[in-house]
């Protein structure tokens, strides 16, 4: 589907956009709140500032996309591929990311608070300065992630846990090393 089609079609309240392709799409500051992206290949699509309040990305691929600024407040993103993504100064309060893939994600000065993130894979991911006022943690894995001035208050987030996980030295993934980068050649994994 053309970007186009797809923003006639929700313009005509036409919201179910499963499974479709808009790999590489540029959808900056687009309106597609409440639609649904569920299994969507938005890989490197270029979503920054757009509405995404209430839209359904349940097993979507965003990987390398740009979220930048975006509004995903109570968004559904259940098992998402986020590898690589930008999803800094988003706003992901209230949103499920339970099981979501968020290796090597930017997701400096993001609102995660009241966010989901049961058993969510944060390794490598940047959470410096993130706000994760009482999100659910419970299972994420924190490896090499970087916590640095983020707002866990309220948050089911151990500090032992956070410190183990967090500031242990070596690679936990043969991707991730322990500073949040991705490899030299700057691709994440697929």
């Amino acid at each position: 589907m053309k970007t186009q089609d797809l923003l006639n079609h929700y313009a005509a309240r036409e919201w179910d956009f499963r499974e479709v392709n808009l790999a590489e799409a540029v959808l900056s500051g687009v309106n597609l709140s409440r639609a649904d992206l569920s299994r969507a290949d938005l890989s490197r699509a270029d979503l920054s500032h757009a509405e995404l309040s209430g839209t359904s990305l349940h097993q979507a691929n965003l990987t390398n996309a740009d979220l930048s600024g975006a509004d995903l407040t109570g968004a559904n993103l259940t098992e998402v591929n986020l590898i690589g993504a930008d999803l800094s100064g988003a706003n992901l309060s209230g949103a499920d990311l339970s099981k979501a893939d968020l290796r090597c994600a930017n997701l400096h000065h993001a609102n995660l608070s009241d966010a989901n993130l049961t058993d969510a894979e944060l390794s490598g991911a940047d959470l410096s300065g993130a706000s994760l006022r009482n999100a659910t943690v419970k299972g994420a894995t924190l490896i090499g992630a970087d916590l640095i001035g983020a707002d866990l208050t309220g948050s089911d987030v151990i500090e032992t846990e956070v410190n183990r996980e967090a500031t242990s030295s070596g690679v936990s993934h043969k991707w991730v090393t322990w500073n949040g980068s991705c490899p030299t050649n700057g691709s994440c994994p697929t």
